[in-house]
């Protein structure tokens, strides 16, 4: 793993700042983690539960997704409006529910002063992502309990249809960061979800968004990102097993309501591109835990 991305690293059961020693990390208090094979780290505490997790079957799907470019404009957009916000000042990006880290990597393309740190809770997601981009770390750890990254020490926060830890992005992020979210619309892949059995966007989730976010952030701005792609069964098949539905849908029935599709299919993508600052009189940092 880089020196300058250990640099960034927080131990999660105590925060203290963590050092490599050959395949591990530890810091002065003894906790000790290993550094997998793959180039990751495990930063889980151990009665860490993740039933949630990708599994290997979706991160392939993912990738295989993701990697055609079916969300390229998305990605564009996310790396427009770092590019923007950040520009030269210090600081690593956190990519926190980083899955492949497809999103993070594009970013890191275009910020050659910047290194990326992927964190997700799938053992398989941050494989991938510990090797996606030469500037980039990555570490499996639990995006509802305390980071583990040292506070202050992002220029930028990504969270890309992942969970929202409030409280956690607003202590590692330096003063003067920004948050960038991307959610999904109503209109997201919506010529698929009733075929196909989906689960729908909630139809409150703008308003659930600014609720976790709106005490400790402010919006400063807001892109729409909508487009159409031409999607074979095989990037159907993709699509509907790399997300939270494929916990729902029956994998033999999928494939035949999928066989049952024109092909190739017309679908949507439709997302909001917002980014956050910390709440002016709010951006003292707190510690590791608080």
């Amino acid at each position: 793993m880089l020196s300058d991305i250990v640099e960034v690293l927080a131990c999660p059961l105590c925060g203290a700042d963590l050092t490599a020693a050959d395949d591990a990390l530890g810091c002065l208090a003894g906790h000790s983690f290993d550094i997998a094979r793959h180039g990751y780290a495990s930063l889980l505490p151990g009665d860490a539960h993740t039933g949630t997790a990708d599994t290997q079957a979706m991160t392939d799907s993912r990738g295989a997704f993701l990697g055609a470019g079916h969300f390229a404009p998305v990605a564009e957009a996310v790396t427009d409006a770092v590019s923007r916000t950040v520009g030269e000042a210090s600081g690593c990006v956190v990519d926190v529910g980083a899955g492949t880290g497809y999103y993070l990597a594009q970013v890191l393309d275009h910020l050659p002063g910047h290194t990326g740190l992927a964190l997700d809770i799938s053992k398989f997601a941050m494989r991938r992502a510990a090797r996606a981009h030469p500037r980039m770390g990555a570490a499996v750890c639990d995006a509802w309990r305390t980071l583990p990254v040292r506070s202050g020490s992002a220029a930028a926060v990504l969270n890309i249809f992942a969970p929202r830890n409030a409280a956690e992005f607003q202590r590692i992020l330096r003063p003067g960061g920004v948050l960038i979210s991307v959610t999904p619309t109503a209109k997201h892949l919506q010529e698929l979800i009733e075929p196909l059995g989906l689960l729908r966007v909630d139809e409150d989730k703008a308003q659930r968004l600014e609720d976790q976010l709106g005490s400790r952030f402010e919006r400063v701005s807001s892109t729409g990102v909508e487009g159409v792609t031409t999607l074979s069964h095989e990037d159907v098949s993709a699509v509907a097993s790399m997300g939270p539905s494929a916990w729902h849908t029956d994998g033999a029935t999928l494939q035949v309501r999928i066989s049952a599709l024109e092909e190739p299919v017309e679908v949507t993508f439709s997302v909001t591109v917002g980014t956050y600052k910390v709440k002016a009189g709010d951006d003292s940092t707190p510690t590791a835990g608080s």
